[in-house]
């Protein structure tokens, strides 16, 4: 009865954990009619291009980004303002190696202390930020406790809430500020930073446009903090939602390689045993990282099935280059699912009822998936209408790397199928999927081919081609399993989840999507992953996205 209750729940929208904990989105919404990037010259603005749509020529909805590191809800790591060592400046030191793929994902959250600094909003003239001083942190933790190793410390103003709106009302966002019209946004003085650095503090956040007061102190207050190897959040929202103490707090971003700052998803876990566990394993440093480093020149994107279908590849470009750091400011092109991404339902289902043009032969597989599965469905559901709860559960990995090798090469291009009785094999043995699980496949695909460039060929464009067998990826029915046992989320370290069948991988996102479930895909070090662990995965919260890049972790 309970087991049933449970599935009832999941059907009705919630996890079995939802009644205990809840998940708290704590990141702004990415648009182009937002304030979301840094408003200064050369800084770009963001862009989402919806290259295409469902129809004749497309059974998906495809999208590619531009996308900068200063994007709505990011990060900072030590490197934006500490220099390599090998520079041997002033500011020089080991932590300007401290890249945003090279940060132990541990660091990445912890136990949210909320230090209230409403009081200081609009507390300045304008063009200057009211200052954060170590008294506001010694006035939280008399009221509260001291503050430790394992903490994030968020200073709460209560100003992304307020100001942080489409334009022309986006404005007094940022560049009201810059242009001495209205008051800056709070931030923490480098004496705080100093103080902070006592209390073994390594993860901060604040719901202000940046951590740097205006008009002089912001590098002064990042080197301050960095240097003690310290990152932080910056335009978080909602902080209010979470209680003073006692939340697990955490802040996901996409793994580029050699970043010194990148957008991010911030998000916190509320109420229930959940929290106190997160916290626990990441005070004490247990934590997986589960996705490969994104870099130009790696096979991030498919090559698509034929000629010109290929999706946006990866790119660096630089902007702006700083002397002292010597180091270029960049920002990204790429396709909405490179690396590991988010597969949400409407990637695969259009909108509406309305009739969709397929051509010939994909009209021809649809009517062959609803003779069988059912009616294939719409969503509307863009990444950020994701539920953060969605992508986030016990971690349950099925080995199938038996399936590697398990095809002739004749039958090439394919795929083995992981099919129902794979997943029933796992569960006599590791016991039953419950509500709320995140199934993960271990196939080590992206484990064995993620290369550089020109060795590159053995992800994606081999199995492809039909020079190599694909990798194993799952079948409609085992989606339509899945979610008779209340699975939400179904995860790959493979490069996607479909296979390289065209037919049989529209059907298999037919089935994800008809069902309201969610894919992540291009995980790596599964293998590493232990009995019992926490997967915690978030999207970029891009508005109107068919795919959405992030970051995946595991902690135990």
């Amino acid at each position: 009865m309970k087991q049933l209750l449970a599935i009832v729940l999941v059907l009705l929208g919630f996890s079995s954990l939802s009644a205990q904990s809840k998940f708290v989105d704590c990141s702004l919404l990415v648009a182009p009619d937002y304030p979301a990037t840094w408003p200064t010259a050369p800084f770009p603005r963001f862009q989402i291009i919806h290259q295409r749509t469902i129809g004749p020529d497309s059974a998906y909805n495809i999208d590619s980004l531009v996308i900068d590191g200063n994007t709505g809800t990011q990060l900072d790591v030590p490197p934006h303002s500490v220099a390599r060592p090998d520079l041997k400046r002033p500011k020089s030191g080991p932590y300007g190696l401290a890249y945003t793929d090279r940060i132990e994902p541990w660091q990445f959250g912890g136990e949210a202390c909320v230090i209230d600094v409403r009081d200081l909003l609009n507390q300045a003239p304008n063009g200057v930020s009211p200052l954060v001083k170590r008294e506001h942190v010694q006035r939280f933790e008399k009221q509260y406790r001291q503050l430790r190793f394992g903490d994030v410390a968020l200073f709460r103003s209560d100003y992304t809430d307020t100001y942080y709106r489409p334009y022309p009302q986006g404005h007094r966002f940022i560049s009201e500020i810059l242009d001495g019209k209205a008051p800056g946004y709070p931030d923490p003085d480098p004496d705080c930073m100093e103080f902070l650095a006592t209390r073994k503090v390594m993860t901060l956040g604040t719901d202000s446009a940046s951590m740097g007061p205006l008009p002089t102190l912001a590098e002064p207050t990042h080197y301050a903090g960095l240097k003690y190897g310290m990152i932080w959040t910056e335009s978080a929202t909602n902080l209010g939602a979470l209680p003073s103490t006692g939340s697990f707090y955490i802040l996901l971003h996409p793994r580029h390689k050699d970043g010194a700052y990148s957008e991010g998803r911030a998000f916190a876990v509320v109420g229930g045993d959940l929290p106190a566990r997160l916290i626990d394993s990441a005070k004490n440093k247990r934590a997986v990282d589960l996705s490969p480093t994104m870099a130009q020149g790696y096979p991030l994107t498919s090559p698509g099935f034929a000629t010109g279908m290929h999706r946006q590849p990866y790119l660096d470009v630089n902007f702006l280059y700083s002397e002292y750091l010597d180091m270029w400011h960049h920002t990204h092109m790429m396709d909405s699912m490179a690396g590991t991404n988010l597969v949400p339902p409407s990637y695969a289902l259009p909108p509406t009822d309305a009739p969709v043009q397929y051509s010939p032969v994909v009209r021809g597989w649809l009517e062959e998936y609803e003779r069988k599965y059912g009616k294939r469905g719409v969503s509307d559901m863009t990444t950020e209408k994701v539920p953060l709860d969605w992508t986030c559960g016990e971690a349950r990995v099925i080995n199938v790397k038996k399936l590697v090798g398990s095809t002739k090469k004749i039958s090439w291009p394919l795929s083995p199928e992981i099919t129902v009785e794979h997943i029933k094999q796992f569960e006599a043995k590791q016991g039953e999927l419950q509500p709320g699980d995140v199934v993960i496949f271990e196939t080590g695909h992206v484990n064995k081919h993620y290369k550089p460039e020109p060795a590159d060929t053995g992800l994606w464009a081999d199995p492809i081609k039909g020079d190599a067998e694909g990798w194993p990826a799952p079948g409609p029915d085992a989606i339509v399993y899945l979610k008779s046992k209340g699975v939400r989320c179904v995860a790959t370290d493979a490069p996607n989840l479909g296979g390289v069948q065209e037919k049989r991988a529209l059907m298999t996102y037919w089935a994800l999507g008809s069902h309201e479930m969610v894919g992540v895909e291009f995980l790596s070090n599964v293998n590493k992953v232990p009995s019992r662990a926490y997967f915690l995965f978030a999207a970029i919260k891009i508005r109107d996205c068919h795919g959405g890049p992030g970051r995946a972790i595991v902690l135990h």
